[in-house]
């Protein structure tokens, strides 16, 4: 038996959709990248708890969630991948706050807290990715952070053991938490306060503005590439250093440095995953060597390289 089919048996009598091999780079937001070894989309958080404890330790397990910041090498990914589907996506009123699943979109959480005059969460409306992955990376825009709005989020262990944690024990930080590489988002809480609709979507639709000018939302991209350095280290943006190296507009095969917003890396049509990691390493380069600054990427590498070779962990 073939180790993705072995992967695939172990499962045994989970309800959600298990297949082998399956094609990752339409799911991704560059549209590159390999195949899963095994994908599974579990029903709902009691069956992926159930597949977690059915996985033997040694087989690795890769949470993917809207795809948008991450790079999938073009070996694939291998173990078990677990996609959070649609049931994983609904959004509830809770008071003043909102219960919302790992896969919901941050763009629509933003959305439906606007049409429930709930304020504070409009700077989700310019992130590009699901609610899960936010928790994860603590991400943030226009001035605002998961850190500020979270009240708690449940997971699932890598060992299958579903918990809740308050927002102390993730232990935030600048586009990070305490989160373990095993374990997923499964829902969410996040706070808001009470606004008129109409000054909350004014605002939506200000952020979206000012994204719509300022990056290149309609490429084939995976939003940051690389964290803004400390403040002790550089008083300047990740951008600004990659500008400051003269790597805007920056090629590699079929990967570029954006134009708009030289922080984005963009496909431009027949990149590769091996195009968009190596361009990214050529600019840390260039930066390190003009400024003295390391840049950090934001963008998570994961799975093989098309050798066979297996990569970095991001």
């Amino acid at each position: 038996m073939a180790v993705d089919e072995s992967i695939a048996a172990s499962l045994g009598d989970v309800r959600g959709r298990v297949s082998t091999e399956q094609s990752l780079a339409p799911r991704s937001w560059f549209r590159v990248g390999g195949p899963a070894e095994c994908l599974f989309q579990p029903a709902d958080a009691d069956d992926l708890a159930t597949a977690l404890r059915r996985i033997a330790p040694e087989i690795p397990v890769t949470a993917l969630g809207a795809c948008s910041n991450i790079i999938i090498r073009d070996g694939g990914i291998p173990g078990l991948v677990i996609r959070l589907g649609g049931a994983f996506a609904k959004i509830e009123q809770d008071g003043d706050g909102l219960i919302v699943g790992g896969a919901a979109l941050d763009v629509t959480v933003a959305e439906t807290a606007a049409s429930l005059g709930l304020g504070g969460l409009e700077f989700l409306v310019g992130i590009p990715g699901s609610i899960g992955g936010g928790v994860r990376m603590n991400a943030g825009a226009y001035g605002s952070d998961m850190a500020a709005v979270l009240d708690w989020a449940e997971i699932v262990s890598r060992d299958g053991t579903l918990m809740r944690l308050e927002t102390s024990a993730l232990r935030f930080g600048y586009r990070r938490s305490a989160l373990s590489d095993g374990a997923i988002v499964v829902r969410a809480r996040l706070r808001g306060e009470p606004a008129n609709p109409a000054t909350v979507s004014a605002r939506l639709a200000e952020i979206r503005s000012a994204r719509e000018e300022s990056q290149p939302v309609r490429a084939r991209t995976g939003g940051s590439t690389f964290r803004n350095p400390e403040p002790e280290i550089s008083d300047m943006k990740a951008w600004q250093l990659i500008d400051a190296a003269g790597c805007r507009g920056l090629k590699l095969g079929g990967a570029q440095i954006s134009e708009k917003h030289c922080n984005f890396m963009l496909n431009t049509g027949d990149a590769t995953a091996e195009d968009l990691e190596a361009l990214g390493e050529e600019v840390r380069r260039r930066v390190r060597e003009k400024t003295g600054v390391s840049l950090h990427w934001e963008i998570k590498r994961m799975g093989l390289r098309a050798s066979g070779a297996k990569g970095e962990k991001a």
